[in-house]
């Protein structure tokens, strides 16, 4: 059967900001979904407190709206209890680097077959205005009038440094983008996180201004695709190549420089060394987006099903029925 985008979307009214970039990222995701191909009821959306996890409530998926932090636990059991479906946790830069950071590691180490969509807007937007684990150092806000002294997570590090087998980052105007790494997310086997960076038009407008002016965003932002050599630029001009440790944007044509000396990108190499210096890249460097880390590896879920299938080939009670039916019994 084939599906379509409206197959995805509720009848609730879509209760966010106008102009939040999570309307977008919304979008992204049901047209996602239709192009996987699967029923809603296959579908399972999990999310936690914040802006970000009201989303269940506008699919018409399975949806659980958890408590603050925990939306990566309940995700990890219902994908253990239920393989088939496809999981998706929906979490916010505070719900899930803040209070719910001790379970996103473990389900990164674990590597739970889980797709997280990880709304980046550098603020808590729910509770009006503070900080969050991601803001940028001297942020000046409503929790910190004189400015944040905390320097803030660098998502890409933390995944990696958990173990994580699938980074992905996309901008919210970037539909396409967007779509297309959800779908690599969905086919990935593992936890597959993508951060997604969107703008709090209310609290923190403008917090990735630098990538969302469309005149300058070709120049500023880069688009990894697996086996593709790094081009970017409004003409497709510039590139990326190391120069000793470190990359360097350079443009083709220029002292020499061909298509054939850029870096051609390889998500799948399991040293993460090169996929963190492209997740970094800022200032004189492009943003990076789109799949930056893929590697392949066995989920937790898939090992504990095999784990569970060997138990019953070797045990003699398969089932309740077979439990009963071994205890001691009365008629009464």
């Amino acid at each position: 059967m084939v599906y379509s985008n409206k197959d995805f979307k509720s009848s609730q009214m879509v209760k966010w900001c106008p102009g939040c970039g999570d309307h977008a990222i919304l979008n992204s995701l049901q047209k996602a979904l239709a192009e996987i191909g699967i029923p809603p009821y296959q579908v399972a959306i999990v999310s936690g407190i914040g802006c970000s996890s009201r989303l269940p409530y506008y699919t018409s998926a399975y949806g659980f709206h958890s408590i603050h932090g925990r939306g990566a636990a309940i995700a990890t059991g219902i994908k253990t209890a239920n393989p088939a479906l496809h999981v998706w946790q929906i979490t916010g830069d505070g719900d899930c680097l803040a209070i719910g950071g001790n379970h996103f590691i473990h389900s990164l180490r674990r590597n739970v077959d889980i797709n997280v969509l990880l709304f980046n807007n550098r603020i808590y937007g729910l509770t009006k205005g503070q900080y969050s684990p991601t803001s940028p150092k001297g942020f000046v806000c409503k929790s910190a009038p004189a400015g944040t002294v905390e320097s803030p997570f660098n998502v890409a590090a933390l995944l990696m440094g958990a173990g994580g087998t699938f980074f992905a980052r996309t901008l919210d105007v970037d539909l396409e983008t967007s779509r297309a790494v959800m779908v690599a997310a969905d086919g990935h086997c593992g936890t597959a996180v993508i951060e997604c960076l969107v703008n709090c038009v209310i609290f923190n407008n403008g917090t990735h201004a630098v990538l969302g002016n469309k005149e300058e965003r070709a120049d500023r932002m880069i688009v990894l695709r697996h086996g593709e050599p790094m081009i970017f630029g409004k003409n497709r001009d510039k590139g990326l190549l190391l120069d000793g440790w470190n990359i360097k944007a350079v443009t083709i044509g220029e002292d020499g420089i061909t298509e054939a000396d850029l870096l051609v990108h390889d998500a799948t190499e399991t040293d993460c060394t090169l996929h963190l210096k492209l997740a970094a890249m800022q200032g004189a460097l492009p943003v990076a987006v789109g799949v930056i880390r893929a590697v392949p590896s066995e989920s937790y879920d898939r090992a504990i099903a095999e784990q569970i299938d060997c138990a019953r080939k070797s045990a003699k009670i398969k089932s309740f029925d077979d439990l009963t039916a071994s205890l001691e019994q009365w008629d009464i």
